[in-house]
């Protein structure tokens, strides 16, 4: 399958022959003609499958038939609505690569900046708005974006949309509106508000699932190293020291704890900057953009933050603390190894952290294989049983309860939601 048999028109194959792209991935080939047929379309695919291009080489096509008979000023026609700036950014980025001929404008505003830039372009006249909620909502507010004319409609990570609690503002976003209008959704799992939502917005949608997220990419080398916690940051700085390591994404779980890492690689030479919401807009930006430039070699991130960095040809992701969902594991490690190229996926598993490495081995249906060739191995790394349970009390690690989401059901794996 290539892009020529989805009917694309010829603007949009050059834009796609430039970025090298020639074969579609497995959600690409799916959602396309089905969103050029004009349906309405609930779709799930792990992070790093192609999903934007899924619904951004559509829309371009849609817009552009449809920009050869329209008159009169330019109109906001398509809205995609996403939970963070990072990614409201990656996404123009695509559409700008994708749409080059075909004459579309488009702009993206969010929130942490001045409005001036996104204020003018938006007064310009735009085809296709990319936005966060709240920035969204108050130049909405202002009267700088009308949706009467929208007939696109993009709800991208809608589970996140949730976890960051931004569902009501997204319900007052689709208040606004035009009630006839094509819809598409994507969302990495079904919590019960999230599925009220979707058959709420949806008019007789056709599902499209490809790579359920408990699912790795195949093409990432996973390995993990058990190391007691006050070694991790020197482990971390010996595996660097390997000039193989071309590019690295760290993660950790706090904002303190990405600084924190980001400190001691700086103090041993090695060219680091964190990004993470304590961190103002345009010092992530100048972060990122020096990691996407090679200037920086490492880009230490909380979860948050990460959501939506898309770096090309990213060599190494390093778990520097194992996540406590295994879910987010698979989000992480799909930075790399993204659209079929090879990636490398490192994590740390201290004492405390056996039972995450559990969830995650559950999870993803296997293994991932240990190295303890290292020079700072744990005394004991081999899994414990767990402890019996007592009468009256959890016998969980620390007699506390593992955090869990509580309502949220997956959509894939067993046993599987009767909606599907």
């Amino acid at each position: 399958m290539s892009f020529e048999n989805l009917k694309l028109i010829e603007p949009i194959l050059r834009a796609l022959k430039t970025e090298g792209y020639t074969t579609p991935t497995p959600i690409q080939e799916q959602a396309i003609p089905l969103i050029l047929q004009r349906n309405d379309l609930l779709g799930c695919a792990q992070t790093g499958t192609g999903k934007t291009a899924a619904f951004a080489i559509p829309i371009l096509q849609i817009l552009n038939e449809e920009n050869k008979i329209a008159k009169g000023p330019r109109s906001i026609k398509s809205l995609i609505l996403t939970p963070t700036r990072e990614l409201a950014i990656q996404i123009s980025e695509s559409f700008t690569a994708y749409g080059k001929h075909t004459g579309l404008r488009h702009t993206v505003v969010f929130g942490g900046v001045s409005q001036k830039k996104q204020t003018d372009a938006l007064q310009a006249g735009v085809d296709i708005l990319i936005a966060t909620p709240g920035r969204l909502l108050d130049l909405m507010n202002q009267k700088f974006v009308h949706l009467h004319h929208v007939s696109l409609f993009v709800l991208d990570e809608a589970d996140r949309m949730l976890d960051m609690g931004f569902i009501h503002d997204v319900k007052r976003v689709i208040g606004k509106l035009p009630a006839k209008r094509q819809t598409l959704f994507f969302s990495a799992t079904m919590p019960p508000e999230i599925s009220k939502l979707a058959d709420t917005i949806l008019t007789n949608p056709v599902k499209v699932a490809v790579t359920p997220v408990s699912s790795t990419v195949d093409t990432i080398e996973q390995s993990v190293f058990f190391v007691d916690k006050d070694n991790k940051r020197h482990l971390l700085i010996h595996l660097l020291k390997d000039t193989s390591v071309a590019s690295a994404l760290v993660f950790t779980r706090t904002k303190h704890g990405a600084d924190k890492v980001v400190k001691d690689l700086v103090k041993v030479g090695i060219i680091a900057e964190a990004i993470h919401g304590n961190k103002s807009q345009n010092a992530r930006q100048r972060a990122l953009g020096n990691f996407k430039t090679k200037v920086t070699r490492v880009l230490v991130a909380t979860d948050i933050a990460a959501r939506g960095i898309d770096v090309d040809e990213l060599s190494h992701v390093i778990n520097f603390e194992l996540p406590n969902v295994p879910e987010t594991y698979v989000h992480r490690i799909g930075r790399t190894g993204r659209a079929g190229l090879s990636g490398v996926a490192f994590s740390f598993c201290d004492a405390e952290e056996k039972e995450f490495l559990r969830d995650i081995h559950k999870l993803i249906n296997k293994t991932i294989p240990v190295i303890d060739n290292h020079p700072f191995p744990m005394e004991n790394p081999r899994f414990e049983p767990k402890p019996a349970a007592k009468k009256g009390g959890n016998a969980s690690r620390n007699n506390s309860p593992k955090p869990t989401r509580q309502g949220e059901k997956k959509w894939f794996g067993k046993p599987t939601p009767k909606r599907w």
